[in-house]
């Protein structure tokens, strides 16, 4: 179960009494019910699932419950419903279909209202908010035609990643990060980093390291019992709340420590066009509501781009090692239509079929956000035979939709041929980038920048399985928990140079 200890119990007599109370309103609702929650775990009585729910890698349980009881099932947490839904179909219906209704975000007290994300676009409550953010990330990113823009800085930033990773290829994971951040600072505030440490990155970077753990529903009891928000911090199992402040800070340097420097460069006519610089000269005169939608929208561009890109990259790394086989074909592709004289363009990516094929594999093969993020439910709705009370929370498993054997076949094995063809396998985008009207603003910037990425390293590099004293070092495809996963440095990979890099 999620680690509630000393995140905001009050005391033992405290938390039952509560317990109690939203049991027995839960009791009284359910008898008016239209319909029963889909099947699931049993639970227990007050507690609901509380004992059942797993710490790590919640999708592979949700996986084993889905193999059970069906592709829709739920638990109950202290009264809480939350329905997991394992299909394209189900997901389909509920999230697309019914977007309206299903649109909305957890409130979280502690991640969201003290800390802060809840301003933040992934978790912003659905709303005139919400709205304008995607407005301006839409005008932003929002085309392959609007990112088609931005291909000469994401070749010209790509390139330098190569050329670091030339001099000091043991460092990959070091450059996979310092690119993405290079890539999208340039982007959103116009900021060239400084070095392997720069103070910027560290800023953003402690405020990400905590987003997980902060923005998982059921992790804080306050999140359950909000009214623990207001219990003096001296009291005893109190210390979630300097916890939580500690985070805001960090929060607010994110938001606000980029956007002065923006402000600076542009008072000096420094300032370089970024999405930032851009939308605040669009706005001579803005109110401080856009002020703080803007502020917010920008830092969910670093927030939502640099750890997926990574993830994705480290995915890459790992996927050529294990399957050479995959590396030459897709090295053979480059070769055939761009040539020896030049590295591959985002210009060329409608050319490539199955480097796009290996950059879609890495999306299903093991996804980012093997749970997305969760939606929340707006008033009460029916499907299905069953009732989901307003309020209810709804997942959906990634991780078992892109694995399912009757949509992709040895859905374990990294294939991208199984989206080539004449009967293609299904794109696993949809699923990876979320559904409804929270999709993932910057999918098309996410695509061609991971496409720029992939496509260049497989013109100069060789990846293959670490060799140690004459012994072959077997990769283990293994990869952490959390929201945003990546993999486990375990079973190391090796880079080596297939053709010079040109330095311009």
């Amino acid at each position: 179960m999620p680690d509630m200890v000393g995140l905001g119990a009050l005391s033992v007599l405290d938390v039952t009494l509560a317990a109690l109370g939203v049991a027995l309103v839960s009791l009284i609702l359910s008898g008016k019910r239209k319909g029963p929650l889909p099947p699931g775990p049993k639970g227990w009585p007050i507690i609901g699932n509380v004992l059942d729910m797993p710490s790590s890698y919640q999708w592979k349980t949700y996986t084993q419950w889905a193999e059970k009881w069906g592709d829709i099932i739920s638990v109950t947490l202290l009264g809480q419903p939350i329905v997991v839904v394992s299909s394209l179909e189900h997901a389909t219906e509920l999230l697309e279909r019914r977007s309206t209704l299903y649109s909305d975000r957890p409130i979280l007290t502690v991640g969201g209202k003290i800390v802060g994300w809840d301003q933040i676009v992934v978790l912003t409550p659905y709303g005139p908010r919400f709205r304008e953010a995607r407005r301006l990330l839409s005008r932003w990113i929002g085309s392959r035609s609007s990112v088609a823009r931005f291909a000469p800085m994401l070749q010209h930033e790509t390139s330098k990643y190569l050329l670091d990773l030339r001099r000091s290829p043991e460092q990959f994971v070091n450059h996979i990060k310092k690119s993405a951040a290079a890539i999208i600072l340039t982007m959103t505030y116009g900021y060239q980093i400084k070095g392997d440490k720069d103070p910027l990155i560290e800023i953003v970077d402690r405020a990400m390291a905590q987003f997980t753990v902060l923005t998982t529903p059921g992790t804080f009891l306050a999140d359950i019992f909000p009214s623990l928000e207001h219990v003096p911090s001296w009291v005893p199992g109190t210390g979630w709340k300097q916890r939580a402040l500690g985070a805001r800070q960090d929060t607010d340097a994110m938001l606000d420590v980029p956007y002065s420097i923006v402000e600076k460069e542009m008072a000096a006519g420094t300032a370089t066009p970024s999405f930032l610089s851009v939308n605040i000269e669009g706005n001579p005169d803005p109110t401080e509501e856009f002020q703080s939608t803007l502020k917010t929208t920008a830092g969910v561009l670093y927030a939502g781009g640099s750890d997926t890109t990574v993830s994705t990259l480290h995915s890459f790394f790992l996927a050529m090692a294990c399957y050479p086989e995959i590396q030459k074909k897709a090295q053979q592709e480059i070769d055939a239509v761009i040539g020896n004289d030049r590295l591959p363009t985002l210009a060329d990516q409608d050319s490539l079929p199955y480097v796009n094929a290996v950059c879609a594999e890495l999306h299903r093969w093991n996804p980012v956000a093997p749970l997305g993020v969760t939606h929340r439910l707006v008033q009460d709705d029916v499907y299905a035979g069953y009732f989901f009370p307003k309020g209810t929370l709804i997942t959906v498993n990634a991780w078992k939709i892109l694995h399912d054997p009757e949509t992709y076949k040895n859905p374990l094995d990294f294939n991208p041929g199984r989206f080539m063809g004449t009967e293609p396998e299904t794109d696993p985008r949809p699923v990876a980038f979320g559904f409804g009207r929270r999709i993932c603003p910057g999918l098309n910037f996410a695509d061609a920048s991971i496409f720029l990425s992939c496509a260049m390293m497989l013109a100069v590099f060789d990846v293959s399985k670490a060799v140690e004293y004459g012994r072959v070092i077997e990769p283990v495809v293994e990869y952490t928990s959390g929201q945003i996963r990546i993999s486990k440095p375990s079973g190391p990979v090796q880079v080596f140079d297939q053709a010079p890099v040109c330095e311009g």
